[in-house]
């Protein structure tokens, strides 16, 4: 049994294609080591975004024509626990979580200024000592505020009556 010439020819193409499949596995095979072993490098990012603490920055809003002050944290994500209000030469105020200083507290304060002018905008610094929430942690802070009040009405029967007017960073 002699083959002819196009069955040797046949049989020639036969190899030739099982040896590009062959060539086609190893090439893919190879394709598959090198990406499981380069996942080994790639792992997961744990922490995206670490939010860094925001230093406690206080604002005032007037109320009730100056008899009282609104004290709150400029970022809302602070919740207030306490406030301490210290003027120089007087004992420490007491303002609370709710922010609210009232001028009668600062009027006493204010015992030795019976001099001072009236329906004039006057300041005086103060330090504010706060306890806040933030992040769900505690915090503390300390700063120096100017707190700006008027003194009003005197005259010949009347007394005087400190407002509130402001507070400031500084």
């Amino acid at each position: 049994m002699s083959e002819t010439e196009s069955e040797r020819r046949r049989r020639r193409w036969i190899n030739l294609g099982e040896l590009i499949a062959l060539a086609a596995l190893i090439v893919s095979g190879l394709g598959v080591w090198i990406n499981w072993k380069s996942s080994d490098r790639d792992k997961p990012t744990s922490i995206v975004e670490q939010r860094q603490p925001i230093p406690l920055t206080l604002r005032a809003r007037r109320g009730d024509d100056g008899a009282r002050l609104e004290i709150s944290p400029v970022e809302p994500s602070h919740a207030l626990e306490s406030l301490t209000v210290t003027l120089p030469g007087a004992l420490p105020i007491e303002v609370g979580s709710d922010g609210e200083l009232d001028a009668s507290d600062v009027e006493s304060a204010l015992k030795g200024r019976d001099k001072e002018p009236r329906d004039r905008t006057l300041s005086v610094r103060a330090r504010i000592d706060s306890r806040y929430v933030e992040m769900g942690k505690d915090r503390r802070a300390s700063g120096t505020y100017t707190l700006r009040y008027m003194w009003k009405g005197g005259g010949l029967f009347g007394g005087r009556s400190l407002h509130l007017v402001g507070l400031s960073r500084g």
